[in-house]
């Protein structure tokens, strides 16, 4: 079943941040976190969105969330300030739904394609699906 009210992803999110938080490891606990994730997953927002990467726009280890209102295989590339490519993560086919949670959101160590770390500096972040494109601006700094 899909839950028609995107508008209280934000209110399960922080539940399910204070129940892991909280987690005492319980029984209890990992039902709790099981419901509140099986209603985050059900969740389809009505249009699909790239987010600012967090823990922090300054780190080169960083993860991308977005959301999807459509099923789609996903593609996200990061660009360097010329517009060379510079990574690309093959996220593969994707269930309508929202990925901006560290354990669904795309993980991007700040590595290049061939292993080395990239160096400080403006980079695009693109998410691609087969009906959609965004592009969003990363500062890294290390």
């Amino acid at each position: 079943p899909q839950i028609a009210a995107p508008q209280h992803a934000a209110m399960i999110e922080r539940w399910l941040k204070e129940a892991r938080a909280a987690d005492d490891g319980s029984e209890l606990f990992r039902r709790g976190i099981a419901v509140l994730e099986s209603l985050l997953n059900a969740i389809v927002p009505e249009k699909t969105a790239l987010f600012p990467n967090y823990p922090n726009p300054f780190n080169p280890e960083t993860w991308i969330p977005y959301q999807l209102s459509e099923a789609s295989d996903v593609t996200i590339t990061i660009y360097d300030a010329r517009g060379r490519a510079v990574k690309r993560l093959d996220v593969g086919y994707q269930q309508a739904g929202l990925y901006r949670m560290r354990d669904r959101a795309a993980y991007w160590d700040g590595r290049n394609e061939v292993g080395e770390p990239v160096a400080s500096g403006v980079y695009f972040v693109e998410l691609r699906t087969k009906n959609y494109q965004q592009t969003r601006r990363v500062v890294l700094l290390k």
